[in-house]
């Protein structure tokens, strides 16, 4: 499990809570010791959900192997502009797109703010997520079934349909699905549905593109210490602690994955995903 249970907003549907300046103790975006080395030099990303979390983590190690990035967030302006700094002390170029990705035209727009600003795009990461803990089946109202599925898997295509006329041989989309997707969780049973839509709709997607060598993997999280998890969760105490390795991961563990199907060091892989959840063994 790893994303978030955002503040309800009545026209505010699409991303991730932030206040990750709030968190105690503070996510690990980048290990100190990663040393960039250029396998993503002149790569242009597009990353929803970029402002905080793991998308954060993501932003930071594309600009430090060498790409520029444009995030989209929802609201959360702090963390937003803290991403975009990051990624300019890098050395490269951040645009930053607020907006609520609740339709394929907002989801178009964003793309063509990133292709006016950098001129083209090689990298699509789809990274937004929402989740409403309940113990109960019954508990889950037809609103939150509605936008969970809405914005866990519906704007996944959205985005990529706005992404593909500027995608080409040897680019990558990269879909965040969750460990949830392979062995279920009772109390996120709307959640686990989406991240597992989000495991065929990758797999699908990937034998489609196949022939126009866009490789389509993703990369399933366990437990993450992000943002979502206090905004989620009343007691954090013993967030991870059920893994084998005994405790939560850290937003630095996950993002090397990204940079990983991102470059050309997975040519040859397409259709797969990265599990990264603290030796919890799950198919697939």
């Amino acid at each position: 499990m790893m994303m978030d249970k955002r503040k309800t907003f009545p026209k505010q549907k699409q991303e991730l809570p932030g206040d990750e300046y709030k968190m105690k103790p503070q996510p690990e975006i980048i290990r100190k010791t990663y040393k960039g080395s250029e396998k993503l030099k002149g790569k242009i990303a597009f990353i929803t959900g970029g402002d905080s979390g793991i998308g954060r983590s993501a932003a930071v190690h594309f600009a430090r192997e060498g790409a520029d990035v444009a995030i989209v967030y929802l609201e959360e302006n702090r963390d937003a502009k803290e991403t975009k700094k990051m990624i300019e002390e890098e050395g490269r170029s951040c645009l930053i797109i607020k907006a609520n990705l609740n339709s394929p035209k907002t989801c178009k727009n964003a793309i063509e703010k990133c292709i006016k600003e950098f001129k083209g795009l090689n990298i699509l990461v789809n990274n937004i997520a929402v989740q409403f803990p309940k113990d109960k089946l019954e508990d889950i109202s037809i609103k939150e079934l509605h936008e969970t599925f809405e914005t866990n898997i519906y704007t996944y295509f959205y985005v990529a349909q706005a992404a593909l006329p500027y995608l080409k041989a040897n680019d990558a989309i990269i879909n965040t699905s969750s460990v949830t997707a392979y062995r279920g969780s009772d109390h996120l049973v709307d959640y686990a549905s989406t991240k597992g839509a989000i495991v065929s709709f990758t797999r699908a997607l990937s034998a489609m593109l196949i022939k126009r060598k866009i490789r389509v993997n993703g990369v399933a999280p366990g437990p993450i210490w992000t943002p979502l998890i206090p905004a989620s969760f009343k007691d954090v105490s013993k967030f991870g602690k059920q893994t084998p390795m005994g405790r939560a991961g850290q937003p630095s563990e996950v993002g090397p994955a990204y940079v990983f199907l991102a470059c050309e060091d997975s040519s040859y892989i397409t259709g797969q995903f990265i599990h990264i959840n603290g030796g919890e063994i799950v198919g697939g």
